[in-house]
């Protein structure tokens, strides 16, 4: 049993969250918590390669619609059959869909690709993966009554200070401005993200079936949009860019790690899944240095420690998330 919920049937989960439940911080380690955990790990190496590829493709002529199209395409072709297939999967109603893609497609996307464009990769390793464990227990607590434990409070808080530190930092930086808002992009980027973990955890979709749906309605949303109405840089860049953006982010961005941490949230639950992230920051800081040419400051640094910090206290000591009364 995972340490974030109890097993709860599609028939009763609608009610769940109106049933105190006790539940264990430290349950034994099984198999499918073992495999989570090994899922999470997949998706800490993907998305850390994720800031570095997608800074280069930010600081390119690519605009960040170009890489959200990228993605989308790649993605759904690859797993046009997945989506067929589950066209006949009546737990996913058209509303779930709509809802799965614009949280963990179009709102993700199109909000981090613009924040590449703006703020160093760095930051979005803390902004983005540092917040997504804030955004998860928040969105869990407020929206469907999963009440954190004072363990979890205190691993936030720590991350909470880590991305403060990033923020004092964006101040002092030369293009300030654009420099916070992309800050604040990536932190949007990671609410949506959240959000769609929950969701994965509450309806209990299929990872490849999530995958296969989130990139498949996001294309069919987005594409009229993107060439009808949206800039684009894509005619003025190489083969070899275009190639780098198509690979990383429509098969190990928008297949890989989107799938694998679909099935991590339903091992080992969306905050426990969500904080495993943190340990993307130093990855991210320090890869930067000699692949982006950015400088790894005494705030970046300290804030990725910090966010990693409250990372593993969280996950270490599995956290027990209530039900309560909303």
């Amino acid at each position: 049993m995972s340490e974030e919920a109890p097993s709860i049937s599609r028939a009763d989960s609608s009610s769940a969250s109106a049933t105190p439940v006790s539940l264990k911080t430290n349950p034994p380690v099984s198999p499918n918590l073992g495999l989570g955990f090994a899922a999470m790990g997949i998706v800490v190496i993907c998305w850390s390669g994720f800031n570095i590829v997608s800074r280069i493709g930010g600081k390119s002529v690519l605009t960040p619609y170009d890489l959200a199209a990228l993605r989308f395409l790649v993605a759904a072709v690859l797993l046009s059959p997945l989506f067929i297939k589950s066209l006949g999967m009546p737990d996913l109603t058209p509303w779930r869909r709509i809802a799965l893609a614009s949280c963990a497609g179009l709102g993700y996307a199109l909000l981090v690709y613009i924040g590449f464009s703006l703020a160093p990769a760095a930051h979005a390793g803390v902004l983005v993966n540092g917040g997504i464990p804030l955004a998860t227990t928040l969105i869990g607590w407020w929206i469907f009554g999963l009440k954190p434990t004072q363990r979890a409070w205190i691993a936030l808080g720590i991350t909470v200070a880590g991305i403060a530190l990033i923020g004092r930092h964006s101040l002092q930086s030369e293009n300030a401005t654009l420099t916070l808002v992309g800050d604040l992009f990536y932190f949007l980027a990671a609410c949506s993200w959240g959000f769609y973990g929950q969701l994965v955890r509450r309806w209990q979709v299929n990872p490849l079936a999530a995958s296969a749906n989130i990139n498949m309605v996001s294309l069919l949303i987005y594409t009229p949009i993107y060439v009808l109405f949206l800039p684009k840089g894509i005619f003025e860049a190489t083969t070899d860019q275009i190639l780098l953006q198509a690979g990383y982010q429509g098969i190990v961005a928008g297949v890989i790690a989107a799938s694998c941490y679909a099935f991590a949230t339903l091992r080992i639950g969306p905050t426990r899944a969500s904080l495993m992230l943190a340990l993307v920051p130093p990855i991210s800081a320090i890869a930067a240095v000699p692949f982006l040419d950015e400088a790894l400051t005494i705030e970046t640094g300290l804030g990725a420690v910090l966010v990693t910090i409250g990372a593993l206290f969280g996950a270490s000591g599995g956290l027990g998330i209530r039900h309560h009364k909303s």
